[in-house]
Protein backbone atom coordinates (compact mmCIF):
# COMPACT_ATOMS: atom_id res chain seq x y z
CA UNK A 1 0.00 0.00 0.00
CA UNK A 2 1.22 3.56 -0.53
CA UNK A 3 3.01 5.11 2.44
CA UNK A 4 1.79 2.29 4.03
CA UNK A 5 24.40 -3.32 13.11
CA UNK A 6 25.84 -5.53 11.24
CA UNK A 7 29.04 -4.07 9.78
CA UNK A 8 31.93 -6.27 8.73
CA UNK A 9 34.95 -6.51 6.51
CA UNK A 10 34.40 -6.93 2.81
CA UNK A 11 33.58 -10.53 1.96
CA UNK A 12 33.55 -12.42 -1.35
CA UNK A 13 30.01 -13.36 -2.33
CA UNK A 14 29.63 -16.87 -3.70
CA UNK A 15 26.60 -17.55 -5.86
CA UNK A 16 23.76 -19.58 -4.39
CA UNK A 17 23.02 -22.77 -6.31
CA UNK A 18 19.50 -23.56 -7.50
CA UNK A 19 19.20 -26.39 -4.94
CA UNK A 20 20.33 -24.12 -2.12
CA UNK A 21 17.83 -21.48 -3.17
CA UNK A 22 15.02 -24.04 -3.10
CA UNK A 23 16.04 -25.12 0.40
CA UNK A 24 16.02 -21.51 1.60
CA UNK A 25 12.21 -21.20 1.48
CA UNK A 26 9.73 -23.05 3.64
CA UNK A 27 6.24 -22.86 5.11
CA UNK A 28 6.08 -21.97 8.80
CA UNK A 29 3.10 -22.13 11.14
CA UNK A 30 2.98 -19.64 14.00
CA UNK A 31 0.03 -19.14 16.35
CA UNK A 32 -2.14 -21.28 14.02
CA UNK A 33 -1.35 -19.04 11.02
CA UNK A 34 0.79 -19.94 7.99
CA UNK A 35 3.69 -17.95 6.58
CA UNK A 36 6.12 -18.32 3.70
CA UNK A 37 9.65 -17.77 5.05
CA UNK A 38 12.87 -17.52 3.03
CA UNK A 39 16.30 -17.15 4.65
CA UNK A 40 19.58 -16.27 2.95
CA UNK A 41 23.16 -15.89 4.14
CA UNK A 42 24.23 -12.50 2.73
CA UNK A 43 27.83 -13.72 2.55
CA UNK A 44 26.81 -16.56 0.24
CA UNK A 45 23.85 -15.05 -1.63
CA UNK A 46 23.63 -12.09 -3.98
CA UNK A 47 21.00 -10.03 -2.12
CA UNK A 48 20.30 -6.60 -3.56
CA UNK A 49 17.73 -3.81 -3.53
CA UNK A 50 16.39 -2.90 -6.96
CA UNK A 51 14.23 0.01 -8.07
CA UNK A 52 14.85 1.35 -11.59
CA UNK A 53 15.51 -0.66 -14.72
CA UNK A 54 17.76 -0.19 -17.71
CA UNK A 55 15.19 2.25 -19.13
CA UNK A 56 15.43 4.46 -16.02
CA UNK A 57 11.88 3.75 -14.89
CA UNK A 58 10.84 1.89 -11.72
CA UNK A 59 10.49 -1.83 -12.37
CA UNK A 60 7.02 -1.84 -10.85
CA UNK A 61 7.04 -5.63 -10.59
CA UNK A 62 9.04 -8.82 -10.71
CA UNK A 63 8.58 -9.52 -14.42
CA UNK A 64 10.41 -6.38 -15.52
CA UNK A 65 13.22 -7.06 -13.06
CA UNK A 66 13.58 -10.62 -14.30
CA UNK A 67 13.71 -9.39 -17.89
CA UNK A 68 16.55 -6.98 -17.10
CA UNK A 69 18.50 -9.57 -15.13
CA UNK A 70 18.36 -12.07 -17.97
CA UNK A 71 19.93 -9.51 -20.29
CA UNK A 72 22.84 -9.41 -17.83
CA UNK A 73 23.14 -13.21 -17.61
CA UNK A 74 21.43 -13.50 -14.24
CA UNK A 75 18.16 -14.92 -13.03
CA UNK A 76 15.88 -14.35 -10.07
CA UNK A 77 15.84 -16.84 -7.19
CA UNK A 78 13.71 -14.83 -4.79
CA UNK A 79 12.12 -11.40 -4.60
CA UNK A 80 9.80 -9.44 -2.34
CA UNK A 81 8.39 -5.92 -2.41
CA UNK A 82 10.91 -3.94 -0.40
CA UNK A 83 9.33 -0.94 1.27
CA UNK A 84 6.60 1.65 0.93
CA UNK A 85 6.30 3.95 -2.04
CA UNK A 86 4.48 6.94 -3.46
CA UNK A 87 1.96 6.88 -6.30
CA UNK A 88 4.78 7.31 -8.85
CA UNK A 89 6.54 4.23 -7.38
CA UNK A 90 9.34 6.28 -5.78
CA UNK A 91 10.29 5.21 -2.28
CA UNK A 92 8.78 7.03 0.69
CA UNK A 93 12.06 6.95 2.61
CA UNK A 94 15.73 6.06 2.26
CA UNK A 95 16.74 4.14 -0.83
CA UNK A 96 20.32 3.10 -1.62
CA UNK A 97 21.23 0.94 -4.62
CA UNK A 98 24.76 0.03 -5.72
CA UNK A 99 26.19 2.27 -3.00
CA UNK A 100 24.40 5.37 -4.29
CA UNK A 101 21.77 7.17 -2.21
CA UNK A 102 18.78 7.57 -4.50
CA UNK A 103 16.54 9.13 -1.84
CA UNK A 104 17.43 10.57 1.57
CA UNK A 105 16.30 9.07 4.84
CA UNK A 106 12.94 10.33 6.14
CA UNK A 107 12.98 11.23 9.85
CA UNK A 108 9.72 13.18 9.73
CA UNK A 109 6.23 12.60 11.09
CA UNK A 110 3.05 12.00 9.14
CA UNK A 111 0.23 9.46 8.81
CA UNK A 112 0.31 5.77 7.91
CA UNK A 113 2.34 2.72 8.82
CA UNK A 114 5.63 4.15 7.58
CA UNK A 115 5.44 6.89 10.22
CA UNK A 116 4.33 4.64 13.10
CA UNK A 117 7.56 5.32 14.99
CA UNK A 118 9.95 3.76 15.42
CA UNK A 119 10.39 2.89 11.78
CA UNK A 120 13.62 1.49 10.41
CA UNK A 121 16.07 0.50 7.70
CA UNK A 122 17.08 -2.81 6.14
CA UNK A 123 20.59 -2.58 4.72
CA UNK A 124 23.37 -4.63 3.19
CA UNK A 125 27.03 -3.79 3.71
CA UNK A 126 30.15 -5.77 2.79
CA UNK A 127 28.40 -9.13 2.65
CA UNK A 128 26.35 -8.64 5.81
CA UNK A 129 22.75 -7.66 6.47
CA UNK A 130 21.23 -5.49 9.17
CA UNK A 131 17.98 -4.00 10.41
CA UNK A 132 18.11 -0.90 12.60
CA UNK A 133 15.61 1.60 13.94
CA UNK A 134 15.94 4.81 11.91
CA UNK A 135 17.62 6.98 14.54
CA UNK A 136 20.06 4.20 15.45
CA UNK A 137 20.86 3.81 11.76
CA UNK A 138 21.58 7.54 11.42
CA UNK A 139 23.75 7.51 14.55
CA UNK A 140 25.76 4.56 13.21
CA UNK A 141 26.69 6.59 10.09
CA UNK A 142 26.45 3.50 7.91
CA UNK A 143 27.47 3.74 4.26
CA UNK A 144 25.53 0.78 2.84
CA UNK A 145 25.78 -0.98 -0.47
CA UNK A 146 21.98 -1.31 -0.50
CA UNK A 147 19.28 -0.02 1.85
CA UNK A 148 15.55 0.57 2.06
CA UNK A 149 13.55 2.34 4.75
CA UNK A 150 10.09 1.28 5.86
CA UNK A 151 7.94 1.11 8.95
CA UNK A 152 6.99 0.35 11.52
CA UNK A 153 9.73 -1.71 13.10
CA UNK A 154 8.32 -5.05 14.16
CA UNK A 155 11.00 -5.97 16.69
CA UNK A 156 13.52 -3.58 18.25
CA UNK A 157 16.42 -5.21 20.13
CA UNK A 158 14.17 -8.10 21.13
CA UNK A 159 11.15 -5.99 22.10
CA UNK A 160 7.92 -5.74 20.12
CA UNK A 161 6.86 -2.36 18.74
CA UNK A 162 4.96 -0.70 21.62
CA UNK A 163 1.91 0.13 19.49
CA UNK A 164 1.07 -3.48 18.65
CA UNK A 165 -2.02 -4.90 20.39
CA UNK A 166 -2.38 -8.67 21.00
CA UNK A 167 -6.13 -8.51 20.33
CA UNK A 168 -6.15 -6.01 17.46
CA UNK A 169 -8.86 -6.57 14.86
CA UNK A 170 -6.69 -5.12 12.05
CA UNK A 171 -5.90 -8.18 9.96
CA UNK A 172 -3.90 -7.89 6.72
CA UNK A 173 -1.55 -9.87 4.55
CA UNK A 174 1.83 -8.59 5.72
CA UNK A 175 5.47 -9.01 4.76
CA UNK A 176 8.71 -8.08 6.47
CA UNK A 177 12.40 -8.76 6.95
CA UNK A 178 14.60 -9.49 9.93
CA UNK A 179 18.16 -10.55 10.64
CA UNK A 180 18.62 -13.73 12.66
CA UNK A 181 21.31 -14.23 15.28
CA UNK A 182 23.34 -16.26 12.79
CA UNK A 183 23.39 -13.29 10.41
CA UNK A 184 20.90 -14.62 7.87
CA UNK A 185 18.45 -12.21 6.27
CA UNK A 186 14.99 -13.65 6.94
CA UNK A 187 12.01 -12.67 4.78
CA UNK A 188 8.43 -13.59 5.68
CA UNK A 189 4.99 -13.05 4.17
CA UNK A 190 1.75 -14.16 5.76
CA UNK A 191 -0.38 -16.60 3.79
CA UNK A 192 -3.51 -15.27 5.46
CA UNK A 193 -4.44 -11.96 7.10
CA UNK A 194 -2.67 -11.44 10.44
CA UNK A 195 -2.33 -8.70 13.05
CA UNK A 196 0.90 -6.75 13.56
CA UNK A 197 1.44 -8.28 17.01
CA UNK A 198 1.37 -11.87 15.75
CA UNK A 199 3.57 -11.04 12.77
CA UNK A 200 6.14 -9.46 15.07
CA UNK A 201 6.20 -12.44 17.43
CA UNK A 202 6.88 -14.70 14.42
CA UNK A 203 10.17 -12.87 13.87
CA UNK A 204 11.09 -12.62 17.54
CA UNK A 205 9.99 -16.00 18.90
CA UNK A 206 10.26 -18.37 15.95
CA UNK A 207 12.69 -16.85 13.46
CA UNK A 208 15.26 -15.74 16.06
CA UNK A 209 15.38 -12.10 14.90
CA UNK A 210 16.19 -9.45 17.51
CA UNK A 211 15.37 -6.76 14.94
CA UNK A 212 12.76 -6.95 12.20
CA UNK A 213 11.09 -4.46 9.89
CA UNK A 214 7.62 -4.33 8.34
CA UNK A 215 7.77 -3.86 4.58
CA UNK A 216 4.11 -3.49 3.59
CA UNK A 217 0.60 -4.83 3.88
CA UNK A 218 -2.06 -5.17 1.23
CA UNK A 219 0.37 -5.14 -1.73
CA UNK A 220 2.69 -7.74 -0.16
CA UNK A 221 4.14 -9.82 -2.99
CA UNK A 222 6.50 -12.77 -3.30
CA UNK A 223 8.54 -14.32 -6.11
CA UNK A 224 9.71 -17.74 -4.90
CA UNK A 225 9.86 -20.46 -7.58
CA UNK A 226 10.70 -23.01 -4.88
CA UNK A 227 7.21 -22.39 -3.44
CA UNK A 228 5.43 -21.88 -6.78
CA UNK A 229 4.85 -18.21 -5.96
CA UNK A 230 5.00 -15.73 -8.85
CA UNK A 231 2.92 -12.80 -7.56
CA UNK A 232 2.16 -10.17 -10.18
CA UNK A 233 -0.98 -8.45 -8.91
CA UNK A 234 0.17 -5.09 -7.54
CA UNK A 235 2.62 -2.42 -8.72
CA UNK A 236 5.53 -1.89 -6.34
CA UNK A 237 8.41 0.44 -5.65
CA UNK A 238 11.68 -0.95 -4.20
CA UNK A 239 12.26 -4.69 -4.60
CA UNK A 240 14.58 -6.85 -2.48
CA UNK A 241 15.87 -9.79 -4.50
CA UNK A 242 18.32 -12.68 -4.53
CA UNK A 243 19.87 -13.28 -7.94
CA UNK A 244 21.90 -16.10 -9.45
CA UNK A 245 24.14 -16.26 -12.52
CA UNK A 246 22.68 -18.30 -15.36
CA UNK A 247 25.09 -21.20 -16.07
CA UNK A 248 26.95 -20.74 -19.33
CA UNK A 249 25.94 -17.11 -19.71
Amino acid sequence: MFRSLCIGLAMTVSVLSADEAAAACRKVMHLTQDYAVCSFDPAASDIRVFHRGRDGRPYGGFENLLRDLRQEGDTLEFAMNGGMYESDLTSVGLLVTDGIERKAIDRGHSWGNFYLKPNGVFFLKDGRAGVLETEAYVDAAIKPDFATQSGPMLVIDGALHPAFLPQSDSLQIRNGVGVAKDGEAVFAISLEPVRFHDFATLFRDQLDCANALFLDGSISSLFAPAMNRYDNTHPMGPIIAVTREIPGS
